[in-house]
């Protein structure tokens, strides 16, 4: 979370307790959920929101409650982008769009695409090797986003 986010936090919090009493109940985050949201919100989904993150049970959210709500919810959010960006890139390198690997071939296909100097097959079956955790020779997607994140 980046420090704008943090500092929007108490304002957010502000917003989404109605009555002022320094609590978010059910019912003023389910309001806040259909608002920002657009759609119908469950009792049922509210709660087991609420449930997540209230560390002292009494079944509302106090500001560090909610921030914690907040912060997950990004997180999973950046999470996400992440790796739609790594599946994209993924894609460039696959061997065909029905094959989700990357073999030797096709990872000096896309190298040279992109204008890399000449790499020979048996120099990209190399560079495969090292990520290539299942011995196949290949590389798949899970694969690819551990050799990314190394």
């Amino acid at each position: 979370m980046n420090s704008h986010s943090i500092m929007a936090v108490p304002s957010v919090f502000a917003a989404f307790d109605t009555d002022g009493d320094g609590k978010v109940s059910a019912s003023e985050l389910r309001r806040c959920m259909e608002a920002t949201l657009g759609d119908g919100v469950s009792e049922e989904e509210v709660v087991a929101v609420l449930a997540t993150v209230d560390a002292d049970g009494d079944g509302l959210l106090n500001q560090g409650e909610f921030s914690r709500l907040v912060t997950g919810a990004e997180e999973e959010y950046d999470a996400d982008v992440k790796r739609r960006c790594l599946r994209e890139a993924f894609g460039m390198y696959a061997s065909s769009s029905t094959e989700d690997t990357i073999t030797p071939a096709s990872l000096r296909r896309t190298l040279s695409r992109l204008g890399s100097h000449e790499l020979g097959v048996e120099e990209c079956r190399a560079m495969i090797c090292r990520f290539d955790l299942d011995g196949d020779g290949k590389l798949s997607f899970d694969e690819f986003r551990v050799m990314m994140m190394a």
